[in-house]
């Protein structure tokens, strides 16, 4: 990675501790007390074939959603409804979303098309990267594709592959309504390449609040060591504290970058967090190694997780909160971003918010941190300049469509026009209260990373969990990658 480019991404990442001040709801605060980009920012549940929406938007998975008949219906009353033009034809879209998030983005899109006569053709994929690699060094990209994060988008800009959006999108209208920070995360050199559609917190601790209190005795816990003397005494009991699933196609092991990011920030520091993604911490540095081991606690004990660890190997990301809902309950905790709700409610649509399933924060580890969190988006490029594919990049920045997902549920918007009341539970404004109360943010360290050590990430954490006793020859070899990226 070029120094321009890795100077850029840097301060990205050092104004990230301001970003969502601003982002979720103006500024205002929120009408509830205290969930990606997702996107994580990591967000598919299966991998899903090629697909056309269909005339009619799926239901919504939240029992508190309801679909949105036009881009001003979903709204915040402060929006204004986009004007769309009649022009047909076509636009390709390839992402990363599978089940009920296809769907979501599907009824996002679906005023889209009624409104400008443009069919949307989406692909989703969990391999993402190596479709999207394959096709635009083929020479045949589609129109406009989801990008896995940050770092990998910066490399696909370097490389000639992405279109300027400083002439598609309206630079004022973006500025008002996003914070700079959001805008300066999707630039490179001086570029606007890609543009955030949704958003996600990191780090919530998911539980059943029915049963949940029966062991915790009362309140969540407040640090590391609290949480911890939790899962031992869950344990000791003869069931498994926690539910955790690796599996997601090409991209398995993503949740558990998760865990150990969500770790080093709050174990080692920002700074130390700054310094391992960017690539001048090594992965066997004493900060690293010890959040892996603290992690190895909780994963590399079978009597930790729901299943043992084959079974965490093999579990999709989507279904590993299922067994929290069981009778009686097959685990008590777990831990996955906001927008893991969605995936809840669409294996068990009975199941209402803060009354069925509940959240706290990841804890402290050192009270020097506190009130640290981790966030991820989703971003969206263009590839190919159609008429057809300004249309819809423009459409997605706005309040009209990104309301309409955050209203079915799963989702937190970036764009500060979709206010509080558009949420559709008081989980959903937890979230973003989460958000706006943060004393330090950082974006998702892994999308951040260059590719080559992202893969290389995720290929170690299968490895670790496949037999633990292996770290050091884990971190070795991530500390090999990452000599290399920087050469």
């Amino acid at each position: 990675m070029g120094t321009e480019t890795r100077a850029s991404r840097l301060y990205s990442t050092l104004i990230a501790a301001t970003l969502f001040l601003t982002a979720c709801g103006g500024g205002a605060q929120p009408t509830a007390a205290p969930s990606k980009p997702t996107e994580a920012a990591k967000p598919a549940a299966v991998t899903s074939p090629a697909a056309s929406p269909s005339p009619a938007a799926s239901p919504a998975a939240s029992p508190a959603a309801s679909p949105a008949a036009s881009p001003a219906a979903a709204a915040s009353p402060a929006a204004s409804p986009v004007a769309l033009a009649r022009i047909g034809g076509r636009v390709s879209v390839l992402g990363s979303w599978g089940g009920s998030e296809q769907d979501s983005f599907l009824a996002m899109v679906k005023p889209f098309e009624d409104q400008t006569g443009v069919q949307v053709e989406y692909e989703g994929s969990r391999d993402l990267n190596a479709i999207l690699t394959t096709r635009t060094q083929g020479g045949n990209p589609p129109d406009l594709a989801g990008l896995p994060g940050p770092g990998q988008m910066a490399e696909l800009a370097q490389a000639g592959k992405l279109i300027d959006l400083g002439g598609v999108v309206d630079q004022t209208a973006m500025r008002d309504q996003y914070s700079e920070d959001w805008i300066k995360l999707g630039t490179v050199n001086g570029k606007l390449v890609g543009i955030f559609i949704k958003a996600a917190l990191k780090g919530p601790i998911w539980y059943n609040a029915k049963e949940f209190p029966k062991v915790s005795g009362g309140a969540p816990p407040r640090s590391w060591d609290e949480l911890m003397a939790l899962s031992d005494k869950i344990a000791a009991s003869g069931t498994t504290p926690w539910c955790i699933g690796l599996a997601s196609g090409a991209t398995s092991g993503w949740p558990g970058t998760d865990w150990l990011e969500d770790i080093v920030l709050r174990q080692a520091g920002p700074d130390k967090y700054d310094q391992w993604w960017q690539g001048t911490l090594a992965w066997t540095s004493p900060e690293i190694k010890t959040a892996w081991q603290t992690w190895g606690k909780v994963v590399g004990d079978d009597k930790m997780v729901f299943g043992g660890r084959q079974n965490v190997l093999a579990t999709n990301f989507g279904d590993a909160g299922n067994p929290l809902f069981g009778s009686p309950p097959k685990c008590y905790l777990h831990h996955q971003g906001s927008f893991i709700t969605d995936f809840f409610v669409k294996a068990n649509p009975n199941l209402k918010p803060v009354e069925d399933f509940d959240f706290f924060p990841f804890p402290d580890i050192d009270p020097r941190y506190s009130g640290t969190v981790e966030v991820a988006g989703d971003l969206f490029g263009m590839f190919r300049d159609t008429p057809q594919a300004r249309a819809l990049i423009q459409y997605l920045t706005t309040p009209e469509a990104q309301a309409i997902w955050v209203k079915r549920g799963g989702a937190l918007s970036p764009n500060k026009r979709v206010t509080q009341d558009v949420y559709p539970d008081q989980i959903s404004r937890q979230q973003a209260q989460t958000l706006t109360g943060a004393k330090t943010v950082r974006f998702d360290a892994s999308d951040l990373m260059p590719e080559a050590m992202n893969n290389a990430f995720l290929k170690g954490i299968l490895d670790f969990v496949q037999n633990p006793g292996n770290l050091d020859s884990v971190l070795s070899s991530l500390d090999k990658t990452q000599q290399e990226t920087r050469r």
